[in-house]
């Protein structure tokens, strides 16, 4: 007999990235404007060392649960060189496998059951499920109509069992990036109130025309408050390799090498030396690829200006998103759903990100060769034409 009682993942949504997916493959040729991977593979120079690698007993066992020196001291550098951050003793690094780990060690490390984090809206699917997998409660407050930060609302949503404010920039799924006033003011209201600043820098790399990306954690005498997230899915194509980083307040080390310890004993040994190697060649290699990416974004956003009568894109400098606000009665799901089948294109609903408050899809340009996104924009444009449009 199965036990009867309530299960803490019956609270949790269903990732919708495999619900979409099973759509694309039950509908052959439909183009995915969905997934946010890159479309290039990480450096050749990154699998030099393999070989050799292969033939070493010790890539065979265990390492250090925070990571290997090698790739501590790589990511050190680009820390000290991309973002301004500092490695000194009221912080430290540990790699991780991917970004979504890093959040869920920062969630288990700083909370307890019941505790709640302050996300933005729209959010990172996957950080409201990680909150709600501890335990805790994702508290929501709304960003502007261009999707910034509202700084005093955020303050306002704080109460005694605020444990951290969470930021994304640039940000998925909307693609805002957010300036170094409205980050710099998040980081002194935690301060302020003695909370964590998360910032998800998973895109750092991305960003266009005159956005600039701002670390909230190379401000004065942050160390102690703030969390910073880092992942090579996307500037090095590392996707399946799995590997990612997180700064850390030193408080919180021995709290995260526990957690990291138990789920995971050390990040895929392998996938640490190649992630080392793909550093050294340095963040130019994604670079070589932005003006590739900026001329997509392009295309989308004039493509996108045809539907403009019913159809809202925000600004977007950065990632490779953009957050779709749409005037229709429809459900995004069932309008997601016939998308695909009607016309071959697939998209992410909005409700996934939080956003219920109306229609909403995330188009993602990054994944794809620049005349694959073309056709996909164009089918996506007619489709919503001839759902929406008519």
């Amino acid at each position: 007999m199965i036990p009867n009682f309530a299960n803490r993942m019956e609270q949790v949504q269903t990732p919708v990235i495999p619900v979409v997916g099973e759509l694309i493959r039950n509908n052959p040729g439909t183009i995915s404007l969905g997934q946010g991977i890159v479309h290039y593979s990480p450096p050749p120079q990154a699998f030099e060392r393999i070989p050799a690698l292969l033939r070493d007993p010790e890539l065979h066992k265990y390492q250090a649960v925070h990571g290997i020196p090698e790739l501590l001291a790589e990511i050190e550098k680009k820390l000290a060189q991309d973002n301004n951050l500092t490695i000194d003793g009221s912080n430290c690094i540990v790699v991780t496998s991917g970004g979504n780990m890093a959040f869920m060690n920062a969630v288990l490390a700083i909370t307890h059951p019941g505790d709640e984090i302050i996300l933005n809206v729209p959010y990172y699917f996957n950080h409201e499920m990680a909150i709600m997998m501890a335990s805790c409660k994702a508290v929501l407050v709304a960003t502007d109509e261009n999707y910034q930060l509202r700084p005093e609302a955020l303050e306002a949503a704080i109460t005694d069992k605020t444990r951290a404010i969470v930021t994304v920039s640039p940000n998925n799924p909307t693609g805002a990036v957010y300036s170094e006033s409205s980050l710099r003011a998040v980081n002194d209201i935690c301060r302020k109130h003695g909370i964590y600043h998360i910032n998800d820098e998973a895109y750092d790399y991305f960003v266009y025309d005159d956005a600039q990306h701002f670390s909230p954690a190379s401000i004065a005498d942050s160390g102690e408050h703030t969390i910073s997230l880092f992942s090579l899915s996307k500037a090095y194509g590392f996707a399946g390799w799995r590997i990612g980083f997180m700064v850390i307040p030193q408080h919180l080390f021995t709290a995260v090498r526990k957690i990291q310890d138990t789920i995971l004993i050390c990040p895929t040994v392998i996938s640490q030396h190649v992630a080392a190697g793909a550093m050294q060649v340095g963040a130019d290699y994604c670079r070589g690829y932005l003006s590739e990416l900026a001329e997509v974004r392009q295309l989308v956003m004039h493509e996108l200006q045809q539907i403009n009568s019913f159809c809202v894109a925000p600004p977007a400098d950065g990632a490779f998103y953009f957050l779709l606000r749409l005037d229709t009665k429809l459900k995004p799901l069932p309008l997601v759903e016939r998308l695909v089948r009607e016309h071959r294109v697939a998209a992410i609903p909005g409700d996934a990100f939080g956003m219920h408050d109306g229609c909403y899809l995330r188009v993602a340009y990054g994944a794809l060769q620049k005349e694959t996104v073309a056709e996909g924009i164009g089918r996506l444009v007619s489709g919503l034409k001839s759902i929406i449009g008519a």
